[in-house]
Parts: C-alpha cells; sequence; structure tokens
C-alpha cells in the first residue's frame, strides 16, 4: 500500500545536484497525494531557469517506482520560488529577492550586450526581471531593448510619487537614458552621478522581482562604491574578452568586489567574444583575440567560468536593432545566452542556500 510517508521516504533518495541535499530536507517537496496506485506532488525548485529540472523530474519518478511501487503511476508538478538572501522586511525594493551587479574592469568588452542579453534570457525561463541601466555616461540598454522614445510613467504611493520601469520582453527597465536627450552629452560630477543611480532604485516601484541585474559603468569608481552602499548585493558577474590587456583589469573589477569594505560574492565570469564563427561555417571557431583567457583566470582566481559567447554578426545586428539575441530561437547564440542563464541562477541558488547554511550555523 502507498503511502505518503514511504512517498517521502522515497524522495529522500533524490538530491538537489546543486546544493548537495536531498529534496525532502531541503523542503522541496509538497501536496503529496496518493489515490490507489496514483501518485502526486510538487517539486519546488530553487529557480525557474534550473538545468537540472528534467533530471530531478525523472529521478523523482524513478525512485517511487524503485523504493514504494513498480506499478506507481507518478504525476510530478514542477515549479520554482526564486530564493533570496534578502530580508523581506527590507525597506529598499522589498519585492526585490536578489540583486546582481554586471561589472567590466574596461569598457568595450560588449557588458551591456551580456546584460541585456542574460536578463532576456532569465525572462524567458520565467523568472520576474529588471535591469538597471547603471552606465551613467554611456546608456545603451534603451537602444539594446528598442525603447528610446518611452518615458517612465509616474505613480503615487502612500503619498510617495514613483517611477514606473518600461517594461520590453518581460524585462523592467530604467536608466539614465530615458531621462536625458540621447543627443547630448550627460556631464556629472561623481556625486550627482551617485544621487541619480540612487533615485532608480529609491524612487522606483519595481514591484516582485526574482532578478534585478544592474548594469554597470566599466571599471572601479564612485558608481562602484556607491551601489555596494545603497543596495545589498548577492554577487557580482565581470565580463571580459580573451586578451590579456582585458584579463588584467577584469582582474582588478573582481578584486574590488573581494575588498573588505565590499566583500560582495563573485558570481563568476563570463567570456565575450570568446571566439569567432563565419555565420557560412557554423562549426568553425577562430581564437582571434586568444584562447582560454576567461577560463584561466576564473581557476586562477577561484571563481566558476560562467559562459564563452562568441563573436558573431547576429548578436552585434540585434542589439542595434532593439531586439537581443536571446529572443532569436533555436539559435546557436541564443541557445548560449539560455546556457549562462541558468548557470547565473544555479550560482545564485548556491550562494544563498551557503548563507542560510551558515546563518543556521551560527
Amino acid at each position: 500500500m502507498i503511502t505518503s510517508e514511504n512517498v517521502l521516504e522515497a524522495l529522500r533518495n533524490v538530491d538537489d545536484p546543486d546544493l548537495k541535499k536531498d529534496i525532502v530536507t531541503l523542503g522541496m517537496v509538497k501536496d503529496v497525494k496518493v489515490d490507489g496506485k496514483k501518485v502526486n506532488f510538487t517539486v519546488v525548485l530553487t529557480t525557474p531557469a534550473c538545468p537540472m529540472k528534467e533530471m530531478i523530474h525523472k529521478a523523482c519518478v524513478n525512485a517511487i517506482i524503485h523504493f514504494v511501487d513498480k506499478e506507481a503511476q507518478v504525476d510530478v508538478f514542477m515549479t520554482a520560488d526564486v530564493t533570496s538572501r534578502r530580508n523581506n522586511g527590507a525597506p529598499l525594493m522589498p519585492g526585490v529577492r536578489n540583486i546582481i551587479a554586471i561589472a567590466s574592469g574596461k569598457g568595450g568588452v560588449g557588458k551591456s550586450t551580456v546584460a541585456s542579453n542574460l536578463a532576456v534570457a532569465l525572462a524567458l525561463n520565467g523568472a520576474k526581471v529588471g535591469l538597471v541601466d547603471a552606465d551613467i555616461y554611456g546608456p545603451s540598454v534603451p537602444i539594446m531593448f528598442d525603447v528610446m522614445e518611452e518615458k517612465p510613467l509616474i505613480r503615487q504611493k502612500d503619498g510617495k510619487n514613483y517611477i514606473i520601469p518600461v517594461e520590453a520582453y518581460g524585462v523592467k527597465l530604467l536608466s539614465i537614458g530615458f531621462f536625458a536627450d540621447t543627443s547630448q552629452a550627460i556631464v556629472w560630477r561623481g556625486p550627482m552621478a551617485s544621487k541619480a543611480l540612487n533615485q532608480m532604485f529609491a524612487d522606483a516601484d519595481w514591484g516582485d522581482l526574482d532578478y534585478m541585474l544592474i548594469d554597470l559603468p566599466p571599471g572601479t569608481g564612485d558608481i562602484h562604491l556607491s551601489l555596494v552602499q545603497a543596495v545589498p548585493l548577492t554577487g557580482a558577474i565581470v565580463v571580459s574578452t580573451p586578451q590579456q590587456v582585458a584579463l588584467a583589469d577584469a582582474q582588478k573589477g573582481v578584486s574590488m568586489f573581494k575588498m573588505p569594505n565590499i566583500n560582495v560574492p563573485v558570481l563568476g565570469i563570463i567570456e565575450n567574444m570568446a571566439y569567432f564563427t563565419p555565420e557560412e561555417l557554423p562549426e568553425n571557431k577562430y581564437y582571434i583575440f586568444g584562447k582560454d583567457g576567461a577560463k584561466n583566470l576564473a581557476e586562477r582566481i577561484g571563481v566558476p567560468l560562467l559562459g564563452e559567447i562568441p563573436l558573431v554578426q547576429s548578436i552585434r545586428e540585434a542589439g542595434d536593432a532593439g531586439r537581443p539575441a536571446a529572443l532569436q530561437n533555436n539559435t546557436p547564440q541564443a541557445k548560449i545566452f539560455k546556457e549562462i542563464a541558468q548557470r547565473v541562477a544555479q550560482e545564485v541558488a548556491i550562494r544563498n542556500a551557503e548563507k542560510s547554511n551558515a546563518e543556521i550555523t551560527a
């Protein structure tokens, strides 16, 4: 006879491959129902972008058949509840679960392209996503999302005016580019830039988000320090290209986040323009800027390599057209961005679990 108890006992043999514990202990199994040979339950993943979703589903079915009843008819409903390191009662953006900075040591490495496509890929996986264009002096997100003519609306709530982010492709957006003439340079001193950035967090109604990505300016300056003081970052991602001059600056970016007075976990490194692939020869890879530069750097400093993005014309064209390449279904570049989004979601879940375990141990 099948019971809820022996179903749960069987599922203790199924581990979450990232969190290294069984899914029952992790509280991921909900709503177990048994009706004769029919077994139904829900598995709550730590992110909708989980790359192990199918593997966990199959393992659950096999566990019931192997440990409970080989004739069981198992129906597993897979859902997700994104984990967070933030206190739900946080006064600043209480509905935002994870805040991730996208940084680079130098300009020209494609950081904004990566941030835009990563945001879209996470949204396509079912996550609620926001993107803040914090590159005050060179905002590019309005172009990459084809919202250059959009102006955020204002909503009053509890006697205070809040900026309503612009939405495109399932991503909520705010950029200084929405508030400035696109033909004019933005010439601000550090305090003015920092104040404008803080307003995009404190004076905006972001609602509920699983992930907020922040596209930072290149380098390590005032904006970066103001950011870590203003918002509690879940982690940071550093974007680089393979050549040594970019990698040296990328290492400085990683070092900045690891400084004791900043102390932001580095989720990993993304290598952009890793190799050139001609459209007519999609299987060929030409390492025109060098090979394995970011991979070697990641191994040396002990952070994950989250992915390698090729130098292909369609990614640039998609950005210029305001339709990120991650939207191009069934293309190699869309697949790469989807895989990177899944890796990022994995790293966030692992970091959040490590923080929770450390708090329980303490």
